[in-house]
């Protein structure tokens, strides 16, 4: 009997075509950056030999570009876990406190879209539910590029906001929490065991931004996993039918990621370990009043520029996470001031 070939399979062939790449483009950076090496060495000797300072300027030109390009190749081998390549999928959830809440869900799906669109990364809505005066209840979609979920992942957890509240008539200050769950979009041959008996399949009506047939079908579908209580929907497809596959991708995606987690445990004691959305439980605080501070809790990486932040400028953020992972990943003391 022959073999299967995994070209045979298009998927399978797009996926190993995009790591052959990747590998290429990889080595044609070390190649970029040795030459650069030999072409600072060659500027630094002719400033000695020709005592001429002019080239200062021209050398350090040469050597920042060099840091630059040797932290993005660096940071590449941070990414070396099985899934880090995949597409991520987000989702998004209001915590306490209404209003608030929920449009502070709004500002973080706005940051992280303003900072998928900086990588050239695309994004897709999956699901997408209104607050009822204003923002976001919740919301998932996915972003699609190079490393994806590698980069997202180190989002995953509870963000906290501290600001004067526009929604408050007094001016007082308020505390808000969004959780944000991440994980990987998996190939269709990856295997995972799931017991039909142990799923709850529901159909609704679309809604929100994005719907094909808002109102109109039951499109949307719902899915809970009853031995965890995971809950994944999906209403912006075409029809139920590529909802209900798109929701499944999503489950097992989560399953898996849960899997890991809890080192192989059974799946049905993980629920447990899921921290509640408040107080002592965030990853990261937002701080606009009465001074300004976006601080990561676990590596202890900060910023005074909160706007830009929201704005979709994470790779500090980001990267401090991935080196910090890297070194064993022992959390930082949370701050008593950032309360």
């Amino acid at each position: 009997m022959q073999e299967p070939n995994f070209w045979d399979n298009p998927e399978v062939s797009n996926r190993k075509m995009k790591e052959l790449k990747n590998l290429q483009d990889t080595i044609k950076t070390y190649n970029r950056l040795a030459s650069a090496v030999d072409d600072i060495n060659l500027l630094i000797e002719m400033a000695y030999e020709e005592e001429d300072a002019s080239l200062v300027e021209d050398i350090r030109g040469e050597l920042d570009t060099f840091i630059e390009d040797f932290e993005k190749i660096r940071i590449s081998t941070l990414l070396s876990d099985e899934y880090d390549n995949n597409n991520a999928i987000l989702r998004l959830n209001a915590g306490a406190g209404g209003t608030e809440s929920c449009d502070w869900a709004a500002m973080l799906y706005r940051m992280y879209v303003r900072w998928a669109e900086r990588k050239g990364f695309q994004v897709e809505v999956l699901d997408y539910l209104d607050g009822d005066e204003a923002g976001i209840k919740s919301v998932s979609w996915q972003v699609s590029g190079e490393n994806a979920y590698g980069y997202l992942k180190s989002e995953k957890g509870v963000h906290r906001l501290v600001r004067i509240s526009p929604f408050n008539a007094q001016g007082k200050r308020q505390t808000s929490f969004v959780s944000l769950d991440v994980m990987p979009e998996l190939p269709e041959d990856v295997e995972l065991d799931i017991n039909p008996d142990d799923l709850r399949i529901d159909t609704y009506r679309s809604s929100g931004a994005g719907g094909q047939h808002i109102n109109k079908t039951s499109s949307a579908v719902r899915i809970t996993h009853i031995p965890t209580g995971v809950v994944v929907q999906c209403q912006n497809e075409r029809s139920q039918h590529s909802n209900k596959d798109k929701a499944m991708q999503m489950l097992k995606g989560k399953l898996l990621m849960l899997k890991q987690e809890a080192n192989a445990e059974k799946l049905s004691d993980i629920r447990g370990e899921i921290k509640e959305i408040g107080w002592g439980s965030q990853i990261r605080s937002y701080v606009m009043q009465p001074y300004t501070m976006v601080k990561d809790h676990r590596t202890g990486e900060e910023t005074g520029n909160v706007d830009a932040v929201l704005d979709g400028d994470l790779d500090k953020m980001i990267t401090a996470y991935l080196k910090w992972k890297s070194l064993g990943g022992v959390p930082t003391a949370q701050d008593d001031d950032m309360m």
